[in-house]
């Protein structure tokens, strides 16, 4: 098999985020020797991760086997996913904030191999495809504050953002919070676009948003655009554009590159 050098976008910050937890982890462990040095592992692993490197081409180019190669990025995975914030440290950030902003994004996995409708929870009909639910945090810049465990992707954005406690935390704390339509009956905190109200009995006419109404919305649509650049970080790393490897380890994957977008 052939080898040829190749770049990587990622900062070193992110770099030696993880060369620190995979030095970490083997000082634990009590690890006396390895085929690559922790610099090369940390590499090795943020190949896959960004670029989507299969694990027969990461062990042509470390060399080392493809066993290895698939051992080193689990472990890789695993230690920075161990090192992603909880939603109580996200709060505490939100706080800093003058509002957040909450968008769900679905991250498409292979179709699930199952019994007859057994894979059904994973499909979403919004977009037509399987996948798994991530809710995403961030602040009005559009800067990563927190990205939620992944459910599947059958299930509504209000509905996650519930069974994770999202809601009930941002409400708590007082957090002023920009959501889509989605998110109706959130809470007094969430901040949502005008919608139309139902159309006439008599006449079925579809009753329009009045023009103060629709500057509202266009104001408030500004203020939840860059929502969609922290969705846009998480799809910069290849491997989450379509997840290929078992559904269940999908919240292990978001919240490894949650941590290396919050350490570059």
């Amino acid at each position: 098999m052939l080898s040829y050098p190749s770049a990587l976008s990622v900062s070193t910050r992110a770099l030696i985020t993880l060369t620190n937890a995979l030095q970490h982890s083997r000082n634990q462990r009590g690890t006396r020797w390895r085929r690559l040095p922790v610099g090369r592992h940390a590499l090795l692993a943020l190949a896959h991760l960004r670029k989507g490197e299969t694990y027969p081409d990461l062990a042509a180019g470390f060399g080392v086997g493809t066993t290895t190669a698939f051992r080193y990025v689990r472990e890789a995975i695993d230690v920075l996913a161990a090192a992603a914030p909880n939603l109580a440290e996200a709060i505490a950030v939100a706080l800093r904030k003058a509002f957040v902003i909450l968008d769900g994004t679905l991250l498409r996995i292979d179709r699930v191999a199952m019994a007859s409708g057994r894979d059904r929870p994973y499909y979403s009909g919004k977009w037509k495809c399987h996948g798994m639910n991530v809710q995403v945090i961030s602040d009005p810049a559009g800067r990563l504050v927190w990205a939620s465990p992944a459910l599947p992707g059958a299930r509504h954005d209000i509905g996650a953002a519930r069974e994770h406690g999202i809601i009930d935390a941002l409400n708590a704390a007082g957090v002023p919070v920009v959501a889509d339509s989605g998110y109706r009956g959130a809470g007094p905190t969430f901040h949502l676009p005008q919608r139309r109200r139902p159309a006439d009995r008599d006449t079925g006419e579809r009753r329009r948003l009045s023009p103060s109404q629709r500057e509202v919305n266009a104001a408030h649509a500004a203020q939840r655009g860059p929502g969609e650049r922290a969705n846009a970080m998480f799809k910069s790393w290849k491997i989450l554009r379509k997840i290929r490897c078992c559904p269940q380890r999908t919240t292990a994957l978001v919240n490894a590159i949650q941590t290396l977008i919050l350490a570059g």
